[in-house]
């Protein structure tokens, strides 16, 4: 090896000297023969004029050579040290190769190589699950009026009651709330144990939630695996899921006061469910987002057609998912108002399409958010038009270049809006039995998972993948 770098070191000796004395060589020549600008004659006489250019020009060809002579002392220098040039691209750092990516348009959200992207992407998906879980879980505590038994809120938790003597306490705290008092009045232990632990389960399966998605949080941070972009995002997540928590007992204490007539059923307000729904949604949202983006960082895409085709979806795709959320987002405000135990006949309400007194509360925008009959009335026609718009979306784009993916989406978000609607119809139409009543709670979830993979699938590609596609996919 030794004996290798001297032999190196000697050639490029030799080669700097090579360029040193052609320079000095050109240089000379060129200050020797170069006239005098002391003696004006030389322009006027023109024998000595045309003797003075042709001195240049030979100077010029001396330099020329001399160039020459430079440029191939330098290449020699390339050729045979070529091999020191070669180290630097092999050494070349992993914050280079991510700044070369982003500069491309690709932004990778984990940087720890394919293995920590599986497993944070395992983990997201996982928690996002845990979520969804928890919507179904709230539905049937919903549904059950088991939400109020719970007459009291700790952040932390706490245990349940462990004995009879324990198990009295809290029914004696049950029984002073308004729901005992109008609704339930004369229930017994056991039954109070039912919705008690419902409640429970609901609280301690979010503070679960809590605990599963920061251990791993924390570890992931700490290896380094996760970038400063994704790391905020779930740090914006969890703290909206610790929020969860305070908007859950700010609803339930809605439930807790008197109403204001003695002819009303205590309830929640509405609005408050609607936020804590609403919340929940958001939150799975964005953990199932993050989970495509991680283990899905480019979107499916084998030529430019078919990038072009997934543009046009996208711009349908997207505002078809704000009315999905929009119509999930009416089911709150139903389920707030018992609004599916009214008018329990379809297409009319009753023995009209629309009820008389849809309009009859002051101001009138109460209407919309706390009249039985308009609620229910505007969820109808929200859900027509999802469906009608998701099968509209469905016929203009079936003649389209896209992934087959894509349209495979597309068809199953169809379906799915014809599966939510039949729920929805069957629920109204049973007087709102449990099962039904979570199943088509879970049908909106799921159709806004669609919606989310939907416009996750049809997003543009980097700027890297983009320039590496054909024109049209090879078709075999």
């Amino acid at each position: 090896m030794e004996s290798k770098l001297v032999w190196l070191l000697q050639r490029r000796s030799k080669a700097l000297n090579h360029i040193y004395n052609n320079i000095k060589h050109a240089s000379t020549r060129v200050l020797n023969e170069q006239p005098s600008p002391s003696s004006p004659s030389s322009l006027l006489n023109p024998s000595r004029f045309f003797s003075s250019v042709s001195g240049r020009s030979a100077a010029s060809s001396t330099c020329v050579a001399g160039r020459k002579s430079v440029i191939y002392g330098f290449r020699a220098l390339h050729r045979h040290h070529k091999d020191f040039y070669k180290p630097s691209y092999r050494t070349m750092s992993t914050a280079s190769v991510a700044s070369i990516e982003s500069k491309e348009g690709l932004k990778l959200l984990v940087t720890a190589g394919p293995h920590a992207q599986k497993v944070i992407g395992i983990w997201l998906f996982a928690s996002a699950a845990w979520v969804f879980s928890m919507v179904i879980l709230g539905g049937v505590t919903r549904l059950t009026r088991s939400g109020l038994s719970m007459t009291d809120w700790k952040f932390s938790g706490s245990l349940p009651p462990m004995s009879d003597e324990d198990w009295l306490i809290e029914f004696e705290k049950y029984k002073q709330s308004p729901e005992y008092k109008r609704v339930n009045k004369g229930m017994n232990i056991d039954d109070f144990k039912f919705i008690y632990w419902m409640e429970y389960a609901h609280r301690m399966w979010g503070r679960a939630l809590g605990v599963m998605f920061a251990l791993p949080f924390s570890y992931f941070m700490r290896k380094g695996y996760i970038t400063l972009r994704l790391g905020l995002r779930l740090s914006a997540l969890f703290a909206l899921g610790a929020g969860q928590g305070l908007i859950g007992w700010w609803m339930v204490k809605s439930g807790l006061e008197e109403p204001p007539s003695e002819y009303t059923q205590p309830r929640v307000s509405p609005y408050r469910l609607a936020a804590h729904l609403t919340s929940a949604f958001v939150i799975y949202c964005g953990l199932f987002w993050t989970a495509l983006s991680v283990v899905m960082p480019e979107p499916p895409a084998e030529s430019v057609a078919w990038v072009r085709g997934a543009a046009k979806v996208k711009r349908l795709a997207l505002p078809l998912s704000v009315l999905v959320g929009i119509t999930a987002v009416s089911g709150a405000f139903v389920a707030g108002n018992d609004a599916g135990h009214a008018f329990n006949t379809f297409p009319k309400m009753g023995d009209t399409w629309i009820p008389d007194d849809v309009l009859s509360m002051k101001p009138l925008l109460r209407n919309f958010f706390e009249n039985t009959s308009t609620v229910q009335l505007d969820h109808r026609i929200l859900a027509a038009a999802t469906l009608v718009s998701i099968c509209g979306f469905w016929w203009s784009t079936r003649k389209l270049d896209i992934h087959p993916a894509i349209r495979s989406l597309i068809g199953s978000t169809m379906g799915m809006a014809a599966l939510q609607v039949t729920l929805g119809i069957s629920t109204l139409l049973s007087y709102v039995p449990v099962s039904l009543g979570t199943a088509h709670q879970a049908g909106a979830l799921t159709l806004l998972t669609l919606m989310i993979l939907l416009n996750h699938t049809v997003r543009k590609p980097s700027l890297s993948l983009l320039k590496s596609l054909p024109s049209v996919a090879k078709t075999t």
